[in-house]
């Protein structure tokens, strides 16, 4: 079976800081997007997940090593060394370059800062020692400085015979690599150099990057901050040293990026040959099947609605949103006369809501407001890290006709809705809901997290609200996992009020298991034909597909869904985002290649997106009614890539066991025991899917946490 390994896990967890995992997603997303998905991953996950089957690198970022020690000495370090020993690559930043020698020593003669100990991992064989360069103070950027750096281009692949030999990196607090040089017969690389004095003692050679073969294995550990980019570093007037450090980095630009695109080449890594920016925000549009129902849909969003200077807006837990009337001429420069200094007064004349909720709450969400106003107008200029819950959302009603194409160039309303209807139709939905309002982008930051991160709105849409995007730049998976979701992909959200008195005959844990029969029907349902389309479910949320033309018939996942819920009193407020490859080949295949190696034309986006829709409401309708059928069960055993699969239960102490299905009543997973020569014994196992991961490709489920 095709393992698949296409993820970048980067280490967000204890000891890391915001800012240095930041810096590694932006700049890993710009050289490996789309060939990877780059995934922010805690500590929990190193240690209990089955991440190394899919991993292609892990990454270390900057902060404080001691909190990876607190957090992964023992079984994290264990399976990190197993991983990197069996053909996995690791990239350390800084303190991740310390965490990944034999020993740390940090500010030895410095009774406050001092941090002297062995390591575990002890990829470098020797001290990192630090600080190369003298002033570091924690939080801050007073000791940092541009250290030159030369390059070793005879330890790097394919080096361009032009490319400068030196270059300026931002460096905070790094150390040398002692006695690299020394080393070198136990298979260590010094790839770039310190040029400057240094602060501490390096033994033979100023080592600033290394590399090293471990196992099967690569590593590469560094000192400075070759991952940090000049255009996210912010200039401080009381500090002009960290204004002319900035200045000497972007200088040399150019030749930090080639650097980086080498030393992940080092690592075996598919790099791109420019780099793919992450694109901006676009305008949400509302549609809906009967064009007045939008004006009803937003007359119901009285009470979330504030006026500011004449404009609606609803603010959010997590975004802001701005609704454009069809005759406004808003834009963020356009905001300049309603954007004061939020120290001052704001006019009564200013503000309102149409609730008439009391004054004081008014000024407080203006305030907030007006501070997204502010940052949308000052820091979406450029490339740079954004904080994308303080960007306004443009929300733009289409209460009298559909979007025209110019204005949704990728995404073709009327067509999904004829679709829409004629599924539905097909289905005998009558009054359907699923689809009938939809909110398109696009590009978004996560359709999941437009809705379930903003309760105050969530609660004020019908169930069957749809929203959809073209592209993702903060996609959601389950636990902390996001990425960046290539173009190509059909990615939705559906909300789904679910009752509560109905959540015992009809489990809310079975909405994924819905959705999943949902996408299989709308793959095989699209048209006459499409019933081949090999496409499989594994336990609990993904979609794999079995690849054509290849003498194993392997599978790789092709999809995922995301269920999120919570309970405001009277019913469950599900949102059940889907993401499906339909046309983007990479990471791994898409349906669109599916239906190629069928002879079958390429799906599209709207009809296929109306096919799960209709589908997803029938099943509902049906799962509300009479809860999970056995019909519901078999058609869902069909797709299932694990009935009677072997595997091992690091939850019941290594036991080994057969997968035999999931139960109708709340949706857990059966496996029967086995005992001597895998013979059952008679115990059967049940296992939640929130609270069990399950690593298909090693028959191996591990507990969650």
């Amino acid at each position: 079976m095709a393992t698949g390994k296409m993820n970048v896990l980067v280490y967000s967890g204890n000891g890391s800081t915001t800012e240095s995992v930041r810096h590694c997603l932006y700049t890993l997303r710009r050289l490996l997007s789309p060939t990877y998905a780059i995934i922010p991953v805690t500590g929990d996950v190193i240690i209990k997940e089955p991440w190394t089957a899919s991993c292609v690198l892990l990454v270390f970022p900057g902060g404080a090593d001691l909190g990876y020690c607190r957090t992964l000495n023992g079984p994290g370090n264990r399976r990190i060394s197993l991983y990197v020993n069996r053909g996995g690559s690791y990239l350390g930043f800084c303190a991740g370059g310390y965490y990944g020698s034999s020993r740390c020593e940090f500010e030895v003669n410095d009774p406050k800062l001092a941090v002297v100990g062995d390591r575990e991992l002890g990829f470098f064989p020797g001290t990192c020692r630090g600080l190369a360069f003298p002033g570091f103070v924690y939080s801050s950027e007073a000791g940092a400085r541009a250290a030159e750096l030369k390059i070793n281009k005879e330890a790097l692949p394919d080096v361009n015979p032009h490319m400068k030999e030196t270059f300026k990196s931002y460096y905070n607090g790094g150390g040398v690599f002692v006695d690299a040089k020394k080393l070198e017969s136990r298979g260590v690389e010094t790839l770039a150099s310190y040029t400057e004095d240094l602060n501490v003692d390096a033994g033979e050679g100023a080592a600033a990057v290394v590399y090293r073969k471990v196992g099967q294995g690569h590593v590469v550990l560094t000192g400075p901050h070759p991952e940090f980019a000049p255009a996210n570093l912010t200039r401080t007037p009381q500090m002009p040293s960290y204004s002319e450090a900035i200045d000497q980095i972007t200088s040399t630009d150019a030749t930090r990026i080639e650097f980086m695109r080498l030393i992940l080449r080092k690592l075996g890594l598919k790099v791109n040959d420019e780099e793919q920016a992450v694109p901006s925000l676009s305008s949400l549009h509302l549609s809906a099947h009967k064009a007045a129902d939008v004006a009803d849909l937003i007359a119901s969003w009285s009470s979330i609605l504030t006026v500011v200077d004449g404009e609606e807006y609803i603010l959010g837990q997590n975004d802001c949103f701005h609704l454009e009337s069809e005759h406004s001429v808003w834009a963020v420069e356009g905001l300049k006369n309603a954007v004061q200094a939020l120290e001052n007064v704001i006019p009564d004349a200013m503000i309102g809501n149409r609730a008439g909720d009391q004054h004081t709450q008014d000024k407080d969400t203006v305030k907030g407001i007006l501070e997204r106003i502010e940052y949308t107008r000052n820091y979406t200029t450029g490339d740079r890290i954004l904080d994308y819950n303080m960007i306004i959302k443009t929300l733009k009603p289409h209460e009298k006709e559909l979007p025209s194409s110019r204005e949704t160039p990728y995404f073709h309303h009327d067509s999904f809705y004829a679709n829409l209807e004629h599924y539905h139709a097909m289905l005998r939905n009558p009054g359907f809901a699923f689809g009938s309002y939809l909110m398109y982008g696009e590009v978004v930051t996560s359709t999941n997290t437009l809705l379930e991160k903003n309760p105050s709105l969530l609660r004020h849409l019908p169930t069957g609200f749809t929203i959809t995007a073209t592209q993702q730049i903060a996609g959601r998976g389950r636990g902390s996992n996001v990425w960046v979701a290539p173009p190509g992909a059909l990615m939705f959200s559906t909300v789904l009020h679910h009752s509560f008195q109905i959540s015992q005959s009809a489990p809310v844990i079975f909405v994924q298991y819905l959705a999943a029969l949902a996408i299989v029907r709308g793959i095989k349902s699209y048209a006459p034909g499409y019933s081949d389309i090999g496409v499989k479910l594994k336990w609990p949320n993904d979609i794999y597909a079995r690849l054509p033309g290849s003498p194993d018939n392997p599978v790789v996942k092709i999809g995922g869904i995301l269920v999120n819920s919570s309970y405001s009193g009277t019913s469950y407020d599900i949102v059940c985002g889907i993401g499906l490859n339909l046309a983007n080949p990479l990471p791994t295949t898409s349906l669109n290649m599916l239906a190629e190696a069928a002879n079958l034309k390429p799906f599209t986006y709207e009809k296929l997106l109306a096919s799960i829709l209709a589908h997803f409401e029938f099943l509902y309708t049906d799962f509300c009614s009479r809860g999970f059928t056995r019909d519901m069960e078999d058609e869902y055993y069909a797709a299932w890539l694990h009935m009677d699969q072997i595997v091992t239960l690091e939850t019941h102490e290594g036991a080994r066991a057969k997968i035999k299905g999931i139960t109708r009543d709340w949706g857990l997973l059966l496996a029967e025991e086995l005992g001597w020569e895998d013979r059952p014994t008679g115990r059967i196992v049940q296992l939640q899917s929130d609270s069990n991961s399950f690593d298909f490709f090693k028959g191996l489920i591990r507990r969650k946490v």
